[in-house]
């Protein structure tokens, strides 16, 4: 199959716009629900004018999709590949959407959004961890978060297009914006395809010599043969020799506690999705708070509902600039502290219960936006790619996404009946929620800011309940290129055998 000849920096940036879209349609297929149910329209009409449970079940009938096509990509990820993976995300995606667009009636309609969903889940399992593996340690950061700026561009995109098409009459009011994710789906298939597969991976599975091609084009290097190019394969490799060491792979593995840690890994993997889902993220239902829980109006919802996004797009460039600088600890931390703060104001001010305060509340939930944008909307893609090992990153990525596909599937389900019953109150929930995480990311969360992916294999060596977290300034358990010291010691022991071997056959003194 042919391949862009491009490299260097070039092709990371290729590679790079291939994944931002792939996001770019989870963020469109994320949003483009949230403007065309729950009002008194045209897929009201052609769906029965579903109830509030419906209304639900139809947003988030999409999460158990994308829930179990990351469960396939657990199970099978790791074999197929990670661009095999992505093409066949797409090409799921498309096929969902030819269902969805074409529905006329509710069972098909919930069938749509699962098989569309279960593009979405391969995609946002193998995109992250693709995209850690074709780049350097110190752009890393930066790279998957402008993935997840992107994932809001389209959240805008299909907010704004939803609130265009409600003015128009006939089908074309809900099956446009629905029909409108087909071109991104095409879009990432095609960028896709013409792009090489992660190095590691390829080395990983008897591949080397194409691995090392890969290398040597990343690295913008002539020859597989180039000292850059032998020096990094050689990290992998070695990183990949310490991580087999036991044999071919096991589920049983992921349980592994001990200097590797792979349980600890996979516990975090979970951790920071569920967390994400449970900061209250309500841009999926904005349209829905915004005109039962605070009193406005449909077309003031809708508008706010769309402003909402462009709050969060515009948050979501800031850690473009700070992942990399200050880590991926401070974030989080900054992040759910803040999103805490807004959520006790908003419940104060709407327990007042006057338009004023609805208004007071209304600007909390942008300013809530912004500390989401900055922390809790990019590193949980960022950290499980990040903190497994290359042995076990497809299955801990595809687990995290996993449990962050449910958990929106039971936030989206919970969050219409709770706002029905108890109101402004539930806000109160999720301030606990948030402000659980602080502690909770200072003690167990390790700093992966600068790290190379070998190097995160010695990450927990320091061992005890934390892993070493705790008592290590900053979250730091283990220096950057620590693989390196790895690599001397494997390079004096091959040369020790070689002296041994020589001078047992008598043809040389050393």
């Amino acid at each position: 199959m042919w391949i862009v000849p491009l490299r260097g920096k070039y092709l990371v940036w290729a590679i790079t716009a291939c994944c931002c879209q792939g996001f770019l349609l989870l963020g469109y297929d994320q949003g483009v629900m949230s403007g065309i149910i729950g009002a008194n329209n045209q897929f009201g009409a052609d769906f029965g004018h579903p109830d509030p449970t419906t209304q639900g079940t139809i947003v988030a009938i999409y999460d158990i999709g994308c829930a179990v096509g990351s469960l396939i990509t657990f199970f099978w990820g790791e074999s197929i590949g990670r661009k095999r993976m992505i093409m066949a995300g797409a090409s799921t995606m498309l096929v969902g959407t030819a269902i969805l667009t074409s529905s006329t009636t509710l069972a098909q309609l919930y069938v749509g959004r699962i098989v569309t969903g279960i593009g979405n889940g391969f995609n946002s399992s193998s995109i992250p961890v693709y995209q850690s593996e074709t780049c350097g340690g110190m752009v890393r950061g930066a790279l998957v978060c402008l993935n997840s700026t992107v994932t809001i561009i389209g959240l805008v995109i299909a907010y704004w297009l939803d609130y265009g098409m409600s003015f128009v009459s006939g089908p074309a009011q809900w099956r446009l914006p629905i029909g409108f994710q087909a071109v991104f789906a095409l879009c990432l298939l095609l960028q896709v395809i013409v792009l090489p597969d992660s190095p590691r991976w390829c080395m990983a599975h008897g591949r080397a010599e194409e691995g090392a091609r890969i290398l040597a084009q990343l690295e913008d290097r002539d020859s597989p043969e180039h000292p850059d190019v032998v020096a990094k394969r050689k990290e992998i490799e070695v990183s990949l020799a310490q991580e087999s060491a036991g044999g071919p792979f096991r589920y049983r593995e992921l349980l592994q506690g001990g200097p590797l840690g792979n349980f600890r890994r996979i516990c975090l993997c979970i951790g920071v999705n569920v967390m994400q889902q449970f900061t209250g993220c309500v841009l999926y239902l904005a349209p829905v708070v915004y005109q039962n829980t605070m009193g406005l109006s449909r077309n003031l919802s809708l508008i706010l509902g769309g402003f909402t996004a462009v709050t969060y797009m515009v948050a979501s460039f800031i850690p473009l600039w700070t992942v990399d600088r200050y880590g991926r600890r401070v974030l989080l931390m900054t992040s759910a502290t803040g999103l805490s703060t807004c959520f006790i104001i908003a419940s104060i001010l709407l327990s007042i219960g006057t338009k004023g305060a609805a208004y007071g509340a209304t600007a909390m939930v942008f300013i809530f936006q912004i500390f989401l944008g900055i922390g809790y909307l990019p590193i949980p893609w960022l950290y499980p790619a990040e903190i497994t090992t290359t042995r076990i990153r497809a299955r801990g990525s595809a687990i995290s996404s996993f449990f962050n596909w449910m958990c929106v599937f039971a936030v989206v389900e919970m969050t219409p009946p709770a706002i029905a019953n108890i109101n402004w109150r539930v806000f109160i929930i999720f301030a606990i929620f948030n402000a659980l995480w602080v502690p909770l990311v200072y003690i167990f969360f390790p700093e992966t800011k600068g790290l190379e992916l070998e190097d995160v294999d010695h990450i927990f060596e320091k061992g005890g309940i934390t892993g070493g977290v705790w008592s290590s300034p900053g979250g730091r358990t283990v220096e950057r290129k620590r693989i390196a010291r790895d690599v001397e010691d494997t390079q004096e022991n091959e040369k020790g055998v070689t002296e041994v071997r020589v001078d047992g056959e008598g043809k040389g003194e050393y």
